[in-house]
């Protein structure tokens, strides 16, 4: 994910996805009200993987107490627009 012209880059992990939104656990603190950047990786059994880039703004964060997790933070974004980026999985 990347938020606003600072350009910090976070990992993540989606919880949830729906066509309004994605909820997700980042170490990454972002500022609630604030533009988003985040792309979703999408992977097929035939090995192709879509990357879904979306842009929304954050509208909830609160800190994670899941003891199975690193410390981090949940965190809400809208899913305002989006686009599909299609490439080739890495053979491994």
């Amino acid at each position: 994910m990347r938020t606003g012209a600072g350009r910090v880059s976070h990992d993540a992990l989606t919880h949830n996805i729906s066509a309004g939104g994605v909820l997700f656990t980042s170490e990454g603190e972002v500022p609630v009200g604030g533009t988003i950047e985040y792309v979703v990786t999408l992977t097929s059994m035939r090995g192709m993987h879509v990357d879904l880039r979306c842009f929304g703004k954050v509208v909830r964060l609160e800190k994670s107490e899941a003891a199975s997790q690193p410390p981090g933070y949940l965190i809400a974004v809208t899913l305002d627009r989006y686009q599909f980026v299609r490439r080739e999985a890495s053979s491994a």
